[in-house]
């Protein structure tokens, strides 16, 4: 079963499963998924299950929906990546298959012999750390830029950098555009005066 994991202050280790089709995430009460905070819009995003696949799709928020840092409008969401909207961060998990939509395989309790802390029976086990845990620290100055770039930010297509030469004749001939009506206006007014 998948399943979002907070990641952000003050909200960290709490949960929601994904057990239906389509799950809305918001500020307000009528989403499938409520997280009252500020930055989150009241009907932030929505979460489809689509056969295998997890498509993460931003319902026009104010402050957007981003997946590993890189802001996002619909998309594959993929089991360890870290999912921001406004200033709350969640991670996708799902259980030890990796199956989207199949119930968690149950956990093998604890020997007999291994000592528990009093009302930890009822508990589940700890999860190992694995390559999918996410330990939130700064970032060194050597890692900034290491890492590796969209394609469309490394020229191999895709997206381009919208090039302002067009807005800039586009104004010039606006401009030009308007000295002339103003001109005609002002000889047709110095006619009619006459």
């Amino acid at each position: 079963m998948a399943k979002l994991v907070l990641l952000s202050a003050g909200l960290i280790g709490q949960t929601h499963e994904l057990k239906v089709d389509k799950t809305t995430i918001g500020r307000v009460e009528d989403n499938t998924f409520q997280i009252a905070e500020p930055s989150v819009s009241s009907h932030h995003r929505e979460v489809l299950l689509r056969g295998t696949d997890v498509v993460v799709k931003d319902l026009n928020s104010t402050n957007g929906t981003f997946i590993n840092g890189d802001k996002v409008t619909e998309t594959v969401l993929k089991p360890g990546q870290v999912l921001r909207l406004g200033q709350i961060e969640m991670r996708l998990e799902t259980d030890a298959s990796g199956a989207i939509g199949a119930p968690a395989a149950a956990s093998a309790p604890a020997p007999s012999g291994a000592p528990q802390p009093a009302g930890a029976a009822a508990a589940a086990p700890k999860k190992a750390l694995d390559q999918t845990m996410v330990m939130t620290r700064g970032v060194k100055l050597d890692e900034v830029g290491a890492g590796t770039r969209p394609a469309f930010e490394s020229g191999q297509g895709g997206f381009s950098k919208k090039d302002n030469k067009a807005n800039k004749i586009i104004w010039i001939v606006a401009g030009a555009l308007g000295l002339v009506i103003i001109g005609l206006l002002l000889y047709v007014f110095a006619i009619a005066s006459k």
